[in-house]
């Protein structure tokens, strides 16, 4: 039997293109969402080609609301009546420093995506997961910023804290649906997200994983089929995980 669709933001990279190839090799119909249609579109064919699964390429920005709703709009009834897993993946960093020295450019792009840009999707997506018959979940990726604050990281870890925030209230929110709402907050992980932290330099970037060995984005992917094939009396609330190497946030044993 087909099984349904699962809706990923952030798919063109790092967690959301795992989630998408790793869910699609098991059977999963996908959305698969981001700002890069290309990219999307070149995983759609990929998949489509490896996996034999539909897959729905879907280009826009998380933190233009209009464009949300429009994207979700387009889908067909089809789609829309079997989307049965949210997986609100779409997030960035950008800009490390005092709080005094922020960028108010970086601030907004930072609380627009991770904060605002997960409303509005989940606000446009619920409904469908509502209506579905059958198992329905909701994942959010937060981060381990979400769970304790770092020097540097102000307004990252408030925005994932705020993940962390609605998480919880969803769950609460949707428990009258049977719902299941959790949440995956990864610690270091070697992914475009430090790219776009420091902006584009790519030395600094890579000095972020040097002397150990960080997550990779098939880790988070292969944590978000575990908590979408729990039977249905589990929901399994929250998952930190972080590479051996780290004991939290500022401490990480490097060779």
């Amino acid at each position: 039997m087909k099984k349904p669709f699962v809706y990923i933001t952030g798919a063109s990279a790092g967690f959301g293109k795992a989630c998408a190839e790793l869910f699609a090799k098991e059977g999963y119909s996908l959305v698969i969402t981001g700002r890069r249609n290309e990219r999307l579109e070149e995983l759609a064919e990929t998949i489509k080609s490896e996996h034999n699964v539909e897959v729905i390429p879907s280009c826009f920005d998380v933190r233009d609301e209009a464009a949300v709703k429009a994207a979700v709009a387009n889908l067909s009834d089809d789609v829309k009546s079997n989307i049965s897993i949210l997986i609100n993946n779409a997030g960035l960093a950008v800009g490390k420093g005092p709080i005094d020295e922020g960028i108010s450019d970086d601030w907004n792009r930072m609380i627009d995506t991770n904060v605002k840009g997960l409303l509005y999707v989940s606000r446009a997506i619920i409904p469908f997961i509502k209506a579905f018959d059958g198992p329905r979940q909701i994942i959010n990726i937060g981060s381990i910023a979400g769970k304790e604050v770092y020097p540097g990281g102000n307004v990252y870890c408030a925005s994932k804290h705020a993940v962390d925030a609605l998480t919880k209230g969803m769950r609460i929110d949707l428990l009258p649906h049977t719902i299941k709402v959790s949440q995956i907050a990864p610690g270091l992980a070697e992914t475009e997200f430090s790219v776009v932290r420091f902006k584009g330099d790519q030395e600094v970037a890579d000095a972020v994983y040097d002397g150990y060995e960080p997550l990779l984005a098939k880790d988070i992917a292969e944590t978000a089929l575990f908590l979408a094939t729990r039977p249905a009396h589990v929901n399994i609330d929250d998952v930190i995980i972080k590479p051996t190497a780290q004991a939290n946030s500022t401490i990480v044993k490097k060779n």
